[in-house]
Formats: C-alpha cells, structure tokens, sequence
C-alpha cells in the first residue's frame, strides 16, 4: 500500500482555493448590505455613508479573492 503524502504545492492550491472563498464571502456580504440599504430607501447621505464602508470590505475581498486565484494557477501550474 502507498501513503499518500501531500506536497507543498498542493497547500498553495488548497490555500489559494480558501482565499478565493474568504474573497467570495467577503464580495457577497457587500451586495447583500449594499442591496439592503438600497431596499430601505435611505436618503442620500445615509445611502453614500453605507456605500463608503462597503468599498474597502468590497476592494480587500477583491483582493484576496484574486491572490488565491493566482495561488491555485500557480500551484496547478507547478504540480
């Protein structure tokens, strides 16, 4: 019988898999709020503050969504 050992590369895969999720979650959780305050018909002030904290949660899960993207091509690349 042969043991199954994992290489490092198939961490950076399953890394890379598990930032695009936490991106994932992180991108839906700013359509859901942003479509809330919408749905609660804020006037404009309120509406833009709302906006205004949903960028960065919006431009981080970009972020992470797009490193562990990278991470997993990177890691099928090299396997």
């Amino acid at each position: 019988m042969e043991i199954a050992t994992s290489s490092p590369l198939e961490w950076i895969i399953w890394t890379g898999a598990a930032l695009s999720l936490i991106g994932l979650a992180g991108l839906i959780w700013c359509i859901v709020r942003v479509a809330q305050a919408k749905r609660s018909g804020l006037d404009d002030a309120a509406m833009r503050a709302v906006l205004k904290s949903a960028i960065p949660v919006n431009m981080g899960a970009l972020f992470l969504s797009a490193i562990g993207l990278m991470m997993v091509i990177l890691g099928i690349f090299l396997t």
